[in-house]
Formats: C-alpha cells, sequence, structure tokens
C-alpha cells in the first residue's frame, strides 16, 4: 500500500512541468508582441523618412538590423512554443484539438519523443544563431582581404551546417 501510494504520489509530481508550460507560453507570447512592435516602430521610422523626404546615411542598415533583430525574437519565440507544446504532450495529456484536427499544419508541434523535442528546439536555435550572424555581420567593418576571406568561410561554413542540418531532418 505504501509502494502504491508513493508511486501515485511520484506520477502526479510531473504535473508541476505544467509551470514551465504556462511560462514558457507567456514568454512565447510576450516575445511575439515585442517582435510586432519592433516592426511596427520600423514601419513608423520608414514612413516618417519617406513622408519627409529624409535619407540618412545608415538608414538601410538600421532597417535591415531592426527587422533581423524582430527576426530573432520571432524564432525564440518559436522556440518556447514549441518548448511548451512538447512538454505538455510528453508529460501531462494529448493535446486534443490537435489530435482531432484534419489540417496537416496542426502536425508541426506534435511531439512524440525528448529526442524529437529536443531536435526541433534544436533546429530553431540553430536558426536563431544564424540570423543572430548575420545581425553582427551587418554592424561589422572589412578592413582588409583577409577579413573578408574569414567572412566568406564563415558564409561556406553556415551553408554546409545548414545542408547537412537538412540532410538530418529527411531521415
Amino acid at each position: 500500500m505504501i509502494e502504491k501510494l508513493f508511486e501515485n504520489t511520484m506520477w502526479q509530481t510531473r504535473l508541476f512541468v505544467v509551470f514551465a508550460v504556462i511560462f514558457g507560453l507567456i514568454g512565447s507570447i510576450l516575445l511575439f508582441v515585442v517582435a510586432s512592435v519592433d516592426i511596427y516602430e520600423v514601419v513608423k521610422y520608414t514612413a516618417n523618412v519617406y513622408l519627409n523626404g529624409l535619407h540618412p546615411d545608415d538608414f538601410h542598415e538600421v532597417i535591415v538590423s531592426k527587422i533581423i533583430g524582430a527576426v530573432d525574437l520571432y524564432l525564440i519565440a518559436v522556440v518556447l512554443l514549441i518548448f511548451a507544446f512538447g512538454l505538455y504532450e510528453l508529460f501531462i495529456s494529448k493535446i486534443d484539438a490537435a489530435e482531432n484536427d484534419e489540417n496537416k499544419s496542426s502536425q508541426i508541434l506534435a511531439i512524440h519523443s525528448l529526442d524529437q523535442l529536443k531536435d526541433k528546439i534544436a533546429k530553431v536555435i540553430i536558426m536563431v544563431l544564424i540570423v543572430g550572424f548575420f545581425q553582427r555581420v551587418l554592424h561589422t567593418e572589412y578592413n582588409s582581404a583577409l577579413e573578408m576571406l574569414y567572412f566568406a568561410l564563415s558564409i561556406t561554413l553556415l551553408s554546409v551546417g545548414l545542408y547537412f542540418l537538412g540532410k538530418v531532418s529527411k531521415h
């Protein structure tokens, strides 16, 4: 009887995962809102520049940098969303609305194992790192041919890495 009580209690402790699910969803929603506000600010800034006939020297760099920053936030929000959905499905319950949906798009958040959750999160994190790299590259000045060679090599390595990541995804 003590063993059964202990096992039942231990099994119920999995419900503490709900905290990670709830706060993961809250974090995801907040990041979606913040990224959207950032995009809205870019639109306002761009409209202001064009309506007033201005064209600052660094206009394109500022716009691209801010949009890339917003994309970065969106990707991190997606990581949190996948994390929350995955934890819920693995530890709490299957999501009935997703299970009953005939639309195949509901399967994108379906997680059936911890390895599958890890793989999905890892792929999005890699994209976040690539976007972060691209954002830093925009603000880098190249003063020599060697620096340009390093830049070209880093782009090549990222491309090769993405190629192999795509190969692994298909198997």
